[in-house]
């Protein structure tokens, strides 16, 4: 049950949030996901600063997961974010932050699981 919420300073084209959106259900198994139940939200547009100063380029995406991987996981997948926004929205790896959110209890379609 991930979700990847990403908020981005730049406009993204819908063909761009297609390509994001199937590079990061790739990745997705990096975590021991299945794609299958993946959830992304893309939010372009968005004012984030970084030391004090406004990023021109820059990207917080979040990482929500029912349970927990390891650290090498999470390290691994971090890695292969920052290559993806980077590729499609040049963006660089430094002005990508990444975090994990490890959930005990996650709803979907009337029940928990």
């Amino acid at each position: 049950m991930p979700f990847i919420d990403s908020k981005i300073t730049l406009s993204v084209t819908p063909e761009q949030k297609e390509t994001i959106k199937t590079r990061l259900g790739q990745a997705v198994s990096i975590i021991n996901k299945p794609e299958s139940f993946l959830m992304v939200g893309i939010e372009d547009n968005y004012d984030l600063y970084m030391a004090g100063n406004k990023l021109e380029k820059g990207a917080y995406v979040a990482v929500s997961l029912f349970g927990n991987s390891t650290s090498e996981a999470y390290e691994k997948m971090t890695g292969v974010i920052c290559k993806i926004y980077e590729e499609e929205l040049g963006i660089p790896g430094q002005s990508v932050y990444v975090t994990y959110h490890g959930v005990n209890d996650w709803g979907w379609n009337g029940r928990n699981f």
